[in-house]
């Protein structure tokens, strides 16, 4: 039998990733921690900043407000999100951020189950800091042969 042991991830440990806005860290992944089910990690948002829209096919979001002041569009409607609250986001339900504070804005963010193929994680439906809308992983799922898989960015299994 393998055993798995606990392990402890830093946020200085991850790289920022600034792909869909914000500074989005993943930090407890398949390839970090070993999960099974699914993976967490913390976006950081800056006054006027947003973390484009998008869904997930295969997973459901789970998010707290840690600090600052979001709003957070669900199918195109408008919510506000203030700290010390959390949202869970459905399946294929499109959703973006927004910081409307004056404040950085902390979101810690846990998404499962997770995809049975990375490609199949996650899909951008909106352009944001110059890039498309395309299909794209979230999750690294257990597939770690996958082409994408490894570089440092990338490494957390969460985030391209």
């Amino acid at each position: 039998m393998i055993q798995k042991h606990p392990r402890i991830v830093d946020l200085s440990e991850t790289e920022p990733n600034r792909r869909r806005g914000g500074d989005i860290r993943a930090m407890l992944t398949p390839a970090t921690a070993g999960s099974t089910s699914g993976f967490m990690g913390l976006a950081i948002i800056q006054p006027g900043e947003r973390i484009g829209e998008h869904y997930h096919p295969y997973s459901e979001e789970f998010v707290y407000v840690v600090a600052g002041a979001l709003e957070v569009d669900l199918d195109g409607e408008a919510h506000a999100l203030r700290p010390d609250q959390g949202l869970l986001i459905p399946i294929n339900m499109r959703h973006r951020f927004r910081n409307v504070g004056d404040t950085e804005a902390r979101m810690v963010f846990h998404l499962g189950p997770l995809a049975p193929r990375p490609s199949l994680g996650h899909v951008d439906t909106e352009v944001t800091d110059g890039h498309g809308p395309t299909p794209e992983f979230v999750a690294a799922g257990t597939d770690l042969s996958a082409p994408d898989h490894g570089r440092p960015s990338e490494r957390s299994g969460a985030i391209k």
